[in-house]
């Protein structure tokens, strides 16, 4: 069964919103009685009491975020509001907050009034992408009912706006913000918009409408430092053995400084129109939405290549082996420039209505369509150390000379401490500046278009004290069919051979001429073509928040080619390259995109259809109440993607397996499979304050779209990529909850609560060195080559995945050959269904205001609260993103129209992400070095932790304030990470290999309402 609109029919409807509806069923009188109470919530103190309010009484265990005013959640962003939450943690860039971990998992769903957002993937919309001024409730529902969509291991985060009808008067809230992020010194405009009404047309009913509108433009910075980090049995004129695991020596090299700029620029628009008749009998709504992104990400990297480290006077090693204070020879440094852009345009447009169709019978139905198109633009402008006098010296005698084998290469001198900046001081202080030492090596230009489309249709019934049975309060059905479309699709620039400008300073060669079969003459930075687009990169406020360990020349000044040139002028660093390359083998005729190819074996196209249906009983034995009930759904895939087999293997292929299709260019695997959900939600009045709840049920979340396709999706460098795979089973859960809550006073509460998942279907990656013609021309290998697995034979892919030994003699020569047979593959990690695993913790909370104090003192208030939480999947180690302890304390103050309040949120250590890398592969606990198998648990070398990264235990300071001026005026201001907290990553073995740290971001503002 299939349900589709048409985009375009919905596009049709000009005006758009980011949906006003409520949950469910539509509100009846009393119902919309309680939703005015919630809209006249002001302050702090009033914000958390309807917090407990809300929590108090669900049927549900769930965790509120109440706007503290029309349009002004606590925090100024959805997720760092969230954080606030017992069991729910964040994950940030930029020092922004984007998603949440709800109980250490991260699959959970993003809604918006109780359907379905749109993002890239699976998960919804970003939290960071969506103004948090649109809403008046955010809920984190931990355990589910019946009658939810299906889809989260963790949660369901529900985002709630203000309905037109709620309103007893008509509103108008104007907000204007200023930004100011203390790495780029910028200060972005906020500015949102809120109008709405409602009109009593006698016997017409009741007509309200509503209408919102949100602008960011904002400019913040990252700055990070990282390293790859190196397992050695001995270091030369070092006589101590290692301290390390197998007497093993950690070392830092390739170290790399990467100042990242990102501007944001978000246009959101929402229109919610509501019409209701005068028996209040039932309303019928139209919400629209449609909002804007457009945002790029500028960065300068400076990475060192070394080959070897030697010991210096001032050697030693760490306890844990980590060699301390040492030389590494014959480095160079390679300045790289990056361009990301990325436009963004989603809508959620719904039409639906409830009706009371008898005393007893309610009918809700709704129509929504939600959607989102993102292009996005990936480059790379680099340049690499070519020492001129070299070269031109050995071109005079051998014409055919490459100057990739005159390298300038220099000396550093390494000196840090744990949780400090290095310092590196090179040997030639103007190896990075020096036009005599640097040329231009490359230049990458990728694109990619992703459409994520889904249209849903549901019908809901409440058949009120079914029978006259009156332990049964009410009955719930109903049925939910959707169609989701998937695409994705790339393309990348290649010249005529097949290959990107990849390493031309080395490869390209001259074509007739007397130059003829000669290599390119190398463009050296005040070559006339590119030397006004090269500059010396200096920043500001460079890594003041960690200290540093001595002097880092990577921090500049360093030349490269100007990023807001290849951003904003692509074309012109395009032409550049032309102009250099032609003549040569790389030569290129026609604008960029006349060179753009599209990598047909990457393109995934994804059609999904769910039918669901649900039965949910709403059980009532005066102090003990449950809502027991069960969803039935099924599920249809079909991924498709384009093939270049030939005949005879498609006869094989077809012949294996059944459920493979064809036709023409395309091969489509089909998968179905049903799932039955039970839940049951038990919730007893102990007295008139204090409840205890119970809750179990089986949930269920559909692999992401990238892990559902047969295509690749290969890295830049040709060295690794992922691959899908159509028949990939859900993960399944089945979850308990057990909590205590206690109620007292205007809005105190204390709660605690245990939970635990056991996770039926963990995905564990396999990996596999699959064979590709591409690897021949464009594949690095230069310092990359330990990481390049190699073949047995040319052209067939294999399981094994082989590489050279990082100490090989002469492999960066020997994988180089290799790699010119068609001897070198390509990792491929594919995610496979495994075994189970399980989440357990306890959440304790505790908020109060304390009113009963004198004076003043009465308007102070505290909240705070605890999260044990663990976890195991098969391989015997935690989940991602997950703490064993995290804390949030919050302590408020608000008299007399002043509020302020001072929050604070700590979270131990946790694993950020598995298999990160070449950087940390020989950072296992077991220090196999580049020797090591992630997948083999009967392996000898087998070491799960190998390449995972952990994230340091860190707390963050965040400070508001705000003052009514009067009923109609307030100035507001806060500040995002007040005492500037940077992020330490580490190996498996508690080495730093990572350290990032983003902008303060503080907030002045006023706040209209009329």
């Amino acid at each position: 069964m299939q349900f589709k609109l048409s985009k375009i029919a919905a596009s049709v409807i000009t005006a758009s919103t980011i949906g006003f509806m409520s949950t469910g069923i539509a509100a009846n009188a009393e119902e919309q009685s309680d939703d005015v109470e919630i809209i006249q919530v002001r302050g702090i103190s009033g914000s958390l009491a309807e917090s407990a309010r809300q929590k108090r009484y669900s049927d549900q265990i769930v965790d509120a975020v109440v706007a503290e005013d029309i349009g002004k959640l606590p925090d100024n962003n959805i997720a760092e509001a969230l954080q606030r939450i017992t069991g729910v943690s964040i994950k940030s860039d930029f020092g922004v907050g984007e998603n949440v971990t709800i109980r250490g998992i991260d699959e959970n769903r993003v809604e918006l009034n109780g359907r379905s957002t749109s993002g890239s993937g699976r998960g919804g919309i970003s939290l960071s992408d969506f103004p948090s001024s649109f809403l008046k409730t955010v809920s984190v529902v931990k355990s589910p009912t019946a009658d939810m969509i299906e889809g989260a291991l963790g949660g369901t985060v529900n985002m709630q706006t203000i309905r037109p009808l709620e309103l007893q008067e008509p509103m108008v809230a104007i907000t204007v913000d200023a930004e100011y992020a203390d790495k780029t010194e910028n200060w972005a405009p906020k500015v949102t918009a809120a109008a709405g009404s409602n009109w009593d047309l006698g016997d017409n009913g009741l007509f309200g409408a509503s209408f919102v509108v949100s602008y960011l433009d904002r400019e913040i910075r990252q700055d990070e430092f990282q390293t790859k980090m190196n397992s050695y049995d001995s270091i030369e004129g070092f006589d101590e053995v290692g301290n390390g695991p197998n007497d093993t020596f950690t070392v830092r090299s390739e170290n790399t400084v990467r100042m990242k700029e990102e501007s944001r620029e978000r246009t959101a628009y929402g229109l919610s129109l509501q019409w209701a008749p005068q028996s209040n009998e039932g309303n019928i709504y139209l919400d629209l939405s449609y909002s804007e992104l457009e945002g790029g990400q500028e960065a300068h990297d400076v990475l060192d290549v070394v080959t070897s480290p030697v010991a210096n006077a001032n050697t030693y090693q760490s306890g844990s082996g980590q060699l301390m204070e040492y030389t590494l020879l014959n480095a160079f440094v390679l300045n790289k420039t990056e361009s990301d852009f990325d436009e963004n345009e989603s809508y959620s447009h719904a039409l639906g209505g409830d009706w009371q169709l008898t005393d007893q019978i309610r009918m809700f139905g709704e129509v929504a369509i939600t959607g989102s198109e993102e292009n996005s633009v990936d480059s790379q402008l680099n340049l690499r150390p070519v020492d001129r006098e070299a070269y031109e010296a050995a071109y005079a005698d051998d014409p055919f000379v490459s100057p990739g084998s005159y390298m300038n290469r220099i000396d550093a001198d390494l000196s840090f401490k744990s949780d400090k900046l290095p310092g590196i001081v090179y040997s030639d202080p103007t190896a990075m500046t020096s036009a005599d030492g640097q040329a231009i090596r490359e230049m990458f230009y990728d694109t990619a278009k992703t459409e994520n489309d889904e249209t849903a249709v549901r019908f809901d019934l409440e058949y009120a004290e079914p029978m006259g049975v009156d332990w049964i309060s009410q009955v719930k059905t109903g049925v939910r069919v959707t169609n989701r479309e998937y695409e994705f699709q790339t393309a990348e620039l290649q010249n005529a051979n097949g290959s990107t400008f990849k390493d031309a300073y080395k490869k390209a060669k001259y074509v007739g001429g007397d130059k003829d079969g000669q290599y390119v003459t190398p463009a050296f930075i005040d070559d006339p073509i590119f030397a006004d687009a090269i500059h010396e990169v200096t920043y500001k406020n460079q890594f003041d928040q960690i200290d540093g360990y001595g002097p880092n020349s990577l921090t500049g000044p360093f030349a490269a080619y100007k990023a807001n040139l290849l951003s904003n002028d692509p074309e012109g660093a395009f032409s550049r390259m032309q102009q250099w390359l032609a003549g040569t083998t790389y030569a290129t005729t026609g604008s960029l995109a006349d060179n753009m190819t599209n990598l047909e074996d990457e393109w995934k196209f994804i059609e999904e259809d769910t039918r669901a249906v649900y039965l949910q009983f709403h059980l009532d034995f005066d102090e003990v109440t449950a809502v027991l009930g069960g969803r039935y759904v099924e599920t249809d895939l079909d991924s498709t993607i384009i093939h270049d087999y030939s005949d005879e293997e498609l006869a094989v292929l077809l012949e294996q397996d059944k459920n493979l299709s064809v036709k023409g260019n395309k091969l489509t695997g089909t998968n179905e499979y049903s799932d039955f959900l039970p839940s049951l939600n038990v919730n007893w009045s102990i007295d008139d304050d204090t409840i205890a709840r119970f809750a179990a049920a089986k949930v269920m979340r559909r692999a992401d779209f990238g892990d559902l396709s047969p295509a690749f999706d290969i890295g830049m460098t040709l060295i690794d990529g992922t691959q899908g795979s159509y028949d990939l089973d859900p993960k399944r859960v089945t979850q308990y909850d057990l909590s205590v809550e206690h109620y007292f006073g205007e809005g105190g509460m204390v709660s605690a609560a245990v939970f635990y998942k056991d996770v039926e279907s963990f995905t564990v990656p396999v990996s596999n060195c699959e064979a590709n013609s591409r690897t021949i021309n464009d594949q690095s290998v230069g310092e990359e080559w330990p990481n390049i697995c190699i073949l047995d034979e040319a052209g067939q892919s294999q399981s094994e995945v082989n590489t050279l030994p990082g100490d090989t003699v002469g492999g960066e020569q020997i994988v180089e050959d290799l790699r010119n047979q068609g001897l070198t593959g390509i990792t491929i990690s594919r995610e496979t269904n495994g075994g189970s695993g399980e989440v357990y913790g306890v959440e304790l909370a505790y908020q109060q205001t304390f009113d009963f104090l004198p004076g003043p003192w009465a308007g102070l208030g505290i909240v705070t609260n605890y999260t044990y939480a663990d976890s195991e999947q098969p391989n015997k180690l935690p989940l991602e993103n997950i703490s064993e302890h995290a804390f949030n304390f919050q302590l408020y103050w608000e008299w007399e129209g002043f509020q302020t309040r001072l929050a604070y949120n700590w979270r131990d250590e946790f694993m950020d992400e598995e298999d990160y890398g070449k950087r940390t592969w020989q950072g296992g606990k077991k220090g196999y070095g580049s020797d090591f198998n992630r997948t083999d648990p009967d392996a000898d070398n087998y070491d799960p932790t190998a390449g995972n990264v952990y994230r340091e235990a860190r707390g963050q300071w965040d400070y508001s304030a705000s003052y009514d001026i009067d009923e109609t005026w307030t100035v507001v201001g806060n500040v995002v990470n007040l005492t500037g907290e940077p992020l330490i990553y580490t190996t498996a073995q508690g080495h730093d290999f990572r350290n990032t740290e983003a902008d303060r971001r503080y907030t002045l503002g006023v706040r209209a309402k009329f």
